[in-house]
């Protein structure tokens, strides 16, 4: 038996890492939505235009801005010297807040998920709602700020922008419904038909050899110049550098016909080809 004068004890270290948390930032475009009132009207604009379009806001990130409904709120909904009068207590302000969770809860019935809320009062917002975000800017405006060089050195001779080399993108096949096609660098070129349901977005111009029955959307980085041209022309929506027209905007007389699309100005243009 061991003395105790001879006893040793073994003391084992043991260290601990607390494991890494990576941190990676991601951008996604986002459609918005700017509700104005009377909302009854707005909604059934936009209950029109998803009915011809189903899957316009499928797996899409949709942001609600509120800009609209924040002015009329501070009005009022009626018309004439009173509605001009600011609120006398707290009810009538709270009155006039717009309700912001009612609005979410009646996009959320027609599929339309609202991930954050734009140009809304903190106050407006409950813990059960999107988030607040600001900072939000269109997708041609997003350029990086070019940094001044300091005023102890020279300026840096400006070299030229070397042109872009030719990026077109040729599908062979029709795009069928349901599928999409984003090509942000250059034309796309369909030699088949775009079905009913399916999206083209390109940087460039749109040239359809068939049917154009689905959703086209030429000049999406910022290009005025580009154009959509299609053999038949029946789209649910077009849009050329962000202004959009839909089916029930677009000339009658010009369905089933080659037709070409541009930009004017602040207008989209249509003409038939032949």
């Amino acid at each position: 038996m061991a003395s105790g004068n001879n006893s040793s004890t073994a003391v084992t270290s043991i260290s601990l890492t607390r494991p890494s948390l990576p941190l990676r930032g991601r951008s996604f475009r986002a459609l918005v939505l700017a509700p104005e009132t009377p909302l009854g009207d707005w909604f059934s604009h936009l209950d029109a235009l998803v009915q011809r379009s189903p899957t316009l806001f499928s797996e899409r990130a949709v942001i609600l801005d509120v800009s609209g409904l924040a002015k009329d709120s501070l009005r009022g909904d009626a018309a004439g010297p009173e509605a001009a009068e600011p609120a006398e207590d707290d009810t009538n302000a709270a009155a006039a807040t717009p309700d912001i969770a009612g609005l979410v809860d009646e996009l959320k019935q027609r599929g339309i998920r609202i991930m954050g809320v734009e140009k809304a009062e903190p106050a407006w917002l409950g813990p059960a709602l999107p988030p607040l975000l600001s900072g939000g800017r269109p997708a041609e405006m997003a350029e990086p700020e070019a940094k001044t060089p300091p005023e102890t050195q020279p300026p840096e001779p400006v070299k030229p922008p070397e042109p872009r080399k030719p990026n077109s993108l040729v599908l062979e096949t029709p795009l069928r419904s349901g599928q999409s096609v984003y090509h942000p660098e250059g034309d796309v070129t369909v030699m088949g038909s775009v079905a009913s349901g399916a999206e083209i977005l390109a940087g460039g111009s749109i040239h359809v050899y068939g049917a154009l029955r689905g959703r086209a959307i030429a000049g999406a980085g910022g290009n005025p110049r580009a154009r959509i041209c299609c053999r038949k022309f029946e789209p649910e929506l077009i849009g050329i550098d962000g202004l959009f027209r839909t089916a029930d905007t677009t000339d009658p007389k010009l369905r089933k016909k080659a037709v070409q699309v541009w930009l004017e100005g602040e207008t989209l243009r249509m003409a038939a080809l032949d």
